[in-house]
């Protein structure tokens, strides 16, 4: 659930994770762990209960990761709602959709996904969030990547990844 890398459009729907303690910016911490994703995510519940059920699969996949195991054990002692959505044993793989965000710069996000599997590199994936053209969320983008750039959103996430 590590972010290893983005583009600067990527860093800054993401800024808030980047700024986080977890090192490198990972999705389950931040979900957990972090207040800000209640208010980042819209459906919040449907966010979190995708995420325990991707990291099931990847854990199924790879029983002897000790990364998983360690980011699991982790979640498993700090966080009750990570704990409760864990012992469901729910099981899903993340390919194309459509997710919501509530981005603190932009406002409202709505992004169609994609997640391509990086064959050459088993167990990372590239996702892209596109807008539909035309709409407030094309617009949003076309903002947050204005405030990307004045921010300097690239360096805070190669400074948090080093």
């Amino acid at each position: 659930m590590d972010i290893v890398a983005a583009n600067t459009l990527g860093y800054a729907l993401y800024s808030d994770m980047y700024r986080g303690p977890s090192r490198p910016a990972n999705h389950s911490r931040f979900i957990f762990l972090d207040p800000r994703a209640h208010n980042f995510y819209v459906d919040w519940e449907r966010a979190a209960a995708t995420n325990v059920a991707i990291l099931r699969r990847e854990a199924g996949r790879n029983p002897h990761d000790k990364g998983i195991a360690e980011l699991v054990g982790e979640l498993s002692m700090r966080s009750d709602d990570f704990r409760t959505r864990w012992a469901a044993h729910n099981v899903r793989r993340h390919y194309a959709g459509t997710k919501f965000f509530q981005h603190p710069v932009v406002g409202l996000l709505e992004l169609n996904y994609q997640v391509l599997g990086l064959e050459e590199d088993p167990g990372h994936s590239l996702t892209v969030y596109p807008a539909t053209p035309g709409t407030s969320s094309d617009e949003a983008l076309k903002l947050l990547a204005s405030w990307a750039a004045t921010e300097k959103i690239t360096e805070l996430a190669q400074a948090h990844a080093g």
